[in-house]
């Protein structure tokens, strides 16, 4: 479930297809630029109600979902 939500902020926030984001994608796979990946964040934190502190540390969709099962114990 968190999988699909952080899907849905990436492919809204850069316009890529569905299909070209999967756990294993890097950001960088996604020409994902410090802005993009702020926007990114700033969307993530608003959809799940959680503070990113080290959004360096998030490289792939992967990291991102992990981060978050963490901060909310969802999955």
């Amino acid at each position: 479930m968190v999988f699909e939500k952080i899907k849905k902020v990436i492919v809204d926030q850069l316009g890529v297809e569905e299909s070209e984001v999967e756990l294993t994608t890097s950001f960088e796979d996604l020409g994902v630029d410090s802005l993009d990946l702020f926007q990114i964040i700033i969307e993530l934190e608003e959809e799940f109600s959680i503070q990113i502190e080290d959004a360096e540390s998030i490289k792939t969709v992967e990291d991102a979902v992990k981060y978050v099962e963490e901060k909310t114990g969802e999955k």
